[in-house]
């Protein structure tokens, strides 16, 4: 995006407080009119702009129009997909117990195992290394192939984010404005990585709402991740991670906001433990869905209301509390007064013997035909929204080589909860940025149709989708943090208003006269 403009509004309003009406006005200034150049001009800018009726001028609105069909109706009308596939994997404690699936950047293309966190913002892999986790198969029992290292050197689609970006959030600590951009993530119990930002190619396949097949390659933001700490080092995150969070830097914001899909993603994950993911998809029609809520006034990541929760036909009003949806925890975590509740009532309702574990007090001896009888457990969110649990225990056999299955809900300080992945299995869930709102429904993981693997030499019609440019970004506020608990700045409009009219109530009608200036794109 280059040159901004302005479109001048006058709007009159009439309001009457009784069986009023209201009628509204306005005058519509065209960007290449003599008066948005006057306009321009007050403000102290200089603006060329094509002359009407002129070819350019004929080109700079087709140029627009194509941008706009786009934007709107192209993006609509499919999904986008790894190009490996939508499928995604789970290695149980061999990997951290996140869920991964195969990726590829770079020219020429090389594959990386990431694994998805819906609770924070960057996608990072390991790259020239100083401080990284083993890629050798040998020391992951569930592999069949060593995983990777990012070499930007060798793509030649890469280059260097530069530190005057809008999107470099440590930019202030370069030397240089044209120098690399760092990046420092903080996760969980002394978890981080760090390292630089580069620009590359990510391999989609588009699949989907009638939409032609073919591979996709989008311009994206990618840490390459030199030193890494924590459980980073011990399995969790080996071969890179997947920020899928709202922030502006994260693949699913760069996506919409290149105009390839809507700023929405959904996974599903069956049970068992495989699954899918899809880029652009907002779910079927017939999903139950709850708004995203701001979290401490600020929308910073997918925090739900809970209301109430039941286990069994007793169900425990309290104050409510938000929770993150974030696949990014393994497990589930209530605020620690409602843990307490929660799990004296479920302790209750179990018919089984309880043999707890290190850090999982409510586990219980299997039966003979295996699991224990479970009662039922359900989240109600805000509207009346009912989230049944599929199944809240875990399999685990302890030391003794005794079969368990352990409640997979934690207590967290803060007064907050998380809903990890244990209770997402058997959903198709969707986390629509868009529509701020978290939609669900009951799937198989296979009912939408995915696409076989592509390859990914581009195509004579492929076209490379370049990220964003700096008018189309902010730098987001605030810093990532732990995968299960994120705290990311949303995206804000690029042009708020908020008008504020007061009145007596027992005037029958006011006047009002409204001056407004929306900036809008040159493009």
């Amino acid at each position: 995006m280059g040159t901004q403009t302005a479109i001048t509004f006058v709007l009159w309003m009439s309001l009457y407080t009784q069986f009023s009406t209201a009628l509204y006005s306005s005058k519509l200034v065209h960007r290449f009119s003599e008066e948005a150049v006057s306009y321009w001009s007050s403000k102290g800018k200089n603006i060329t702009l094509p002359k009407l009726g002129s070819l350019e001028h004929m080109k700079v609105l087709l140029s627009s129009d194509l941008k706009r069909q786009k934007l709107k109706l192209g993006s609509q009308d499919r999904l986008l997909i790894p190009s490996q596939g939508s499928e995604t994997f789970f290695y149980g404690n061999d990997m951290g117990w996140l869920h991964y699936t195969w990726i590829d950047i770079g020219t020429p293309n090389v594959s990386f195992l990431v694994a998805l966190d819906a609770g924070s913002d960057l996608f990072w892999v390991p790259c020239r290394c100083i401080q990284c986790a083993p890629l050798s198969s040998s020391y992951y029992s569930m592999l069949d192939r060593d995983l990777s290292e990012y070499e930007p050197s060798r793509s030649s689609t890469s280059k260097p984010l530069s530190c005057s970006h809008q999107l470099c959030e440590l930019g202030l600590n370069c030397q240089s404005p044209n120098g690399s951009c760092p990046y420092s993530v903080n996760y969980s119990e002394n978890t981080s990585s760090s390292g630089l930002l580069f620009e590359d190619q990510l391999y989609l396949t588009s699949s989907g709402g009638g939409a032609p097949e073919g591979s996709i390659q989008a311009q994206v933001i990618i840490g390459c991740g030199s030193k890494q700490s924590g459980s980073d080092l011990d399995g969790s995150a080996p071969d890179g991670l997947l920020g899928l969070g709202p922030g502006k830097i994260a693949i699913p914001s760069l996506l919409a906001r290149s105009g390839l899909v809507p700023h929405s993603f959904s996974y599903c994950f069956d049970n068992s433990y495989s699954g899918r993911m899809y880029f652009g998809d907002q779910g079927p029609a017939t999903q139950r869905s709850t708004t995203f809520v701001p979290y401490k006034g600020e929308y910073s990541g997918y925090f739900i209301e809970v209301e109430d929760y039941c286990i069994g036909s007793f169900c425990l009003k309290q104050n409510g509390f938000q929770a993150q949806v974030d696949s990014g925890s393994s497990f589930t975590y209530l605020p620690s007064e409602d843990y307490k509740l929660f799990v004296a009532e479920f302790d209750k309702q179990m018919n089984a013997t309880r043999s707890g574990i290190e850090k999982f007090p409510y586990c219980y001896k299997a039966r003979s035909h295996g699991q224990p009888d479970v009662p039922s457990m359900k989240f109600k969110f805000a509207l009346n929204q009912s989230f049944v649990i599929e199944n809240p225990m875990f399999h685990i056999i302890d030391y003794q080589g005794d079969d368990l299955y352990c409640l997979g809900i934690q207590p967290l300080d803060g007064g907050i909860g998380i809903i990890g992945q244990n209770f997402m299995m058997g959903y198709r869930l969707v986390f629509d940025w868009e529509n701020l709102k978290l939609g669900w429904s009951h799937s198989n993981c296979q009912d939408i149709r995915d696409s076989d693997r592509v390859h990914l030499t581009p195509s004579p019609n492929s076209a490379v989708n370049p990220l964003p440019t700096n008018e189309q970004q902010r730098t987001p506020g605030g810093h990532a943090v732990v995968p299960a608990v994120a705290r990311r700045a949303p995206e804000e409009s690029s042009a708020a208003l908020s008008v504020h009219i007061l009145y007596n109530h027992y005037c029958k009608t006011s006047l009002l006269l409204l001056h407004l200036t929306l900036w809008l794109p040159f493009w």
